[in-house]
């Protein structure tokens, strides 16, 4: 019983403990920096990971609007929601990238959506 514990305990430490980074193949990351370059973006860490992913930064960025249809990305509130009425008429901004990561609170049709939050 005490050596199923053991190997239970060990497992769970192993699980928990951080991945070696791996070297990515060099001809794939040049190839993804070009197209994210061609894009106008930059190769980024983000999340909880730290993945490597292109970043785009959207020319609309912080310009006021009520829907996600008059940005290239998604409109979101800029305050504290939670202070926010539900059903009340809001403004919000265009986000400034398409780093999809951290929470955000979404703006459709003047109105605050469901705030989310992505590691």
């Amino acid at each position: 019983m005490r050596l199923l514990i053991a190997a239970l305990a060990l497992t769970l430490t192993a699980a928990c403990s951080p991945m070696a980074e791996q070297a990515p193949d060099a001809g794939s990351n040049q190839s993804a920096q070009a197209t994210c370059a061609a894009q106008g973006g930059s190769m980024q860490r983000v999340g909880r990971l730290q993945t490597l992913q292109c970043v785009v930064r959207y020319a609309d960025a912080g310009k006021r609007c009520t829907d996600s249809d008059q940005c290239e990305g998604e409109c979101r509130y800029e305050g504290d929601a939670a202070a926010v009425a539900a059903g009340a008429s809001v403004a919000g901004v265009c986000q400034a990238d398409s780093n999809r990561f951290g929470c955000s609170t979404r703006v459709e049709d003047g109105k605050t959506d469901a705030t989310i939050c992505i590691d």
